[in-house]
């Protein structure tokens, strides 16, 4: 497996700086933010400043975060958010990500028409070289279970169509080993990895509950065994929203995350 960073793990920290601390701190790659992007860009930079960052840094970035609301309406507001797609399919594309995460409505429960509407997407993602990948959220009023999630992604009968698996929200949503064993390993795109607050029960805890791996209550080692089992041997990202961590030095939340996802994964 490659280890790579979601930069939501060191949220606080410029575009820029993110990009030189990761490639310093040794991942193989880095999950980024289409809105950080766009932010550093309505400040006066360019992406080929970022896409430079990259190359100099030897990192690769395995997906791009995110597609959000292509659920949640109809008629011409639903032909606004798939403009919307196309500009950040294409966005993410230009960075070199083979994906990019397409997350389920928040508040709207029903979810029948989402398999068309996850088709409609992988369309434009041919169209402009970046496959929507999508990832259930454990505490959306939604898709919040992993074996709903698997069923969109088989509804919508599409070569193309893959889950981005994540450990929390494994945990969170009380999905089992053997939902996670019926995913097909051609349908796996990317892995989250992280932990969960040690206080909290399972179905009651939000991203901001997120701990380093080994600081929770997620069997992860079991978790990854699956995966292995499988022949994964793709890319795993380290994705916390923490504040406490936020408010460390970077460099030691990038050196303590490589060291613990290094250790439960037995990559080098």
């Amino acid at each position: 497996m490659q280890i790579c960073l979601n930069t939501s793990t060191i949220k606080p920290v410029p575009l820029l700086e993110k990009i030189k601390l990761v490639g310093e701190a040794g991942y193989a790659g880095i999950e980024l933010w289409l809105n950080d992007i766009w932010e550093f860009v309505a400040r006066g930079g360019e992406v080929s400043e970022v896409t430079k960052a990259l190359e100099d840094h030897g990192l690769i970035v395995p997906s791009v975060i995110a597609m959000r609301q292509w659920g949640d309406f109809d008629g011409w507001e639903h032909q606004l958010v798939l403009d919307e797609a196309r500009r950040r399919f294409a966005l993410g594309a230009r960075l070199g990500a083979p994906f990019i995460v397409a997350t389920p409505p928040l508040e709207n429960p029903q979810t029948s028409h989402l398999a068309a509407r996850y088709k409609e997407l992988l369309q434009i993602g041919r169209e402009e070289g970046i496959k929507p990948t999508f990832e259930y959220i454990s505490f959306f009023k939604s898709v919040y279970t992993l074996k709903r999630a698997w069923e969109i992604v088989q509804e919508a009968d599409d070569p193309d169509a893959t889950l981005i698996l994540d450990a929390f929200h494994n945990w969170n949503s009380a999905s089992t080993d053997d939902d996670l064993k019926a995913i097909p390993l051609d349908r796996i795109s990317h892995y989250h990895i992280d932990d969960a607050d040690l206080n909290k029960d399972a179905r009651t805890q939000t991203d901001p509950d997120r701990v380093m791996p080994g600081d929770g209550q997620i069997d992860l080692l079991s978790e990854i065994s699956i995966l292995k089992e499988k022949g994964y041997d793709g890319t795993v990202s380290l994705e916390l929203f923490n504040e406490d961590w936020w408010n460390k030095d970077p460099r030691d939340t990038l050196r303590i995350g490589l060291e613990r996802v290094t250790e439960l994964t037995g990559c080098q």
